[in-house]
């Protein structure tokens, strides 16, 4: 969560900053990010995750009813088949009892 205790606008969101988060991950490495989807700076911060991460590299789930979007930025873009996604939410929910499959049908790249 990138927001201040105002939780007007990400406080950490910068091409720099991104950059700097892309450089600490491992090549399997990801970082996740929660944003208010409805804000005007929603866009902007995709914009520069973007650039850090590429563009393929970007996805994000269905925003909540709150307007709250978690996005995730892969160091190596991968576009894994909705079968091999559904296959790794049956085992998250088998070893962790979470609704991994609920999260496979709201998850999607940012960019087809």
């Amino acid at each position: 969560d990138l927001y201040d205790h105002e939780a007007a606008a990400p406080v950490l969101d910068s091409l720099p900053f991104y950059n700097h988060c892309r450089r600490l991950l491992t090549p399997e490495g990801c970082m996740t990010v929660n944003l208010f989807g409805r804000a005007s700076s929603f866009v902007r911060s995709v914009e520069k995750m973007s650039a850090a991460f590429g563009k393929d590299a970007i996805w994000a789930f269905k925003p909540t009813r709150e307007g709250n979007t978690v996005v995730l930025a892969q160091h190596t873009p991968s576009r894994p088949k909705r079968d091999v996604l559904t296959a790794r939410a049956d085992r998250i929910e088998f070893e962790w009892g979470l609704p991994a499959s609920k999260w496979v049908r709201v998850f999607k790249p940012m960019v087809s």
